[in-house]
């Protein structure tokens, strides 16, 4: 059995070009929590919530809901519905699945897949970003999913001394900022969902910076990209570095980058931990690129 033709091939409502990631997204969902407890189920009662934020946010404009994809991805073979009275679904209907005690899980050869070949989860997961969603969207999708791509295209799934993200470092960070850019205080959403927000860590993952708010800010992509490669920093007192190796001479670049000199940042909300200090020396000595300049 061909597991990323299958994939590939999910069965889709399609006409005129809409799209209807629904079932990619769900894949995708299992396969991040898969990858963290290959023992679990995902009780639909527990998981709805999460997959409407996920459909709200990477899914087409028009409403719907988890329920249907929860019901007909069994029909790829990929997927599987258990209830509290034995195997199978019991339909569409949202009222049916929270009463029943749905609950779904990977299909129990695909798992089985997994277990003798853990690259086969990155390579499946790579192939659903591909086809259904653009490249810039990738890294957002796998954080939302609780996704370690990188690791999980190795053949370290299983590895004990591997580490984990944390999938609630996104939503706790952004909320301890008040879903606005540190930076420069950029705020938008579609609905209820925020766009272009981002949380990144101060020091970086990959050199043991932890999965926790005082080690977060929420920021837009723009200043997200940039506090990454150096451009942006944090002093004392909590205020904005500007790079003087940045040049920028349009009004754009002198509003965005160069005015923020000095600022103080947007901090999280009352009661809730700063940049710890620790954190923000090593992005100022290891990342952190030249010196500052003047405050604008």
């Amino acid at each position: 059995m061909d597991w990323l033709e299958r994939a590939a091939s999910l069965r889709q409502w399609s006409r005129d070009g809409v799209r209807a990631p629904h079932k990619p997204l769900l894949l995708l969902y299992a396969l991040g929590r898969f990858q963290a407890d290959p023992e679990g189920d995902l009780r639909y009662s527990a998981v709805e919530a999460d997959l409407k934020q996920l459909l709200a946010e990477y899914g087409p404009a028009r409403g719907t809901t988890p329920a249907y994809p929860f019901h007909h991805l069994v029909s790829d073979e990929v997927w599987e519905v258990r209830t509290d009275h034995g195997v199978g679904s019991p339909g569409t209907g949202v009222r049916e699945l929270r009463a029943s005690g749905a609950a779904g899980r990977l299909a129990p050869d695909l798992r089985a897949a997994f277990e003798r070949e853990p690259s086969l989860l990155g390579r499946m997961a790579r192939v659903l970003l591909d086809l259904h969603f653009p490249p810039s969207l990738h890294p957002d999708l796998c954080e939302a999913v609780g996704l370690e791509l990188e690791l999980a295209e190795t053949d370290a799934l299983t590895a004990p001394e591997q580490r984990r993200r944390d999938p609630r470092m996104r939503e706790m960070v952004l909320t301890a900022y008040e879903y606005q850019c540190a930076f420069c205080g950029y705020d938008g959403m579609i609905g209820t969902v925020p766009v272009g927000l981002e949380a990144a860590h101060v020091r970086w993952w990959a050199y043991d910076g932890p999965d926790d708010v005082d080690n977060g800010l929420c920021l837009c992509s723009l200043h997200h990209k940039l506090f990454d490669k150096g451009v942006l920093g944090i002093g004392d007192s909590h205020r904005i570095l500007v790079s003087q190796r940045f040049v920028g001479r349009s009004p754009a670049a002198r509003e965005h980058v160069t005015a923020l000199a000095g600022r103080p940042l947007i901090g999280p909300q009352p009661g809730i931990r700063p940049i710890a200090e620790a954190h923000r020396v090593w992005h100022t000595t290891q990342v952190f690129r030249g010196s500052p300049r003047s405050r604008a």
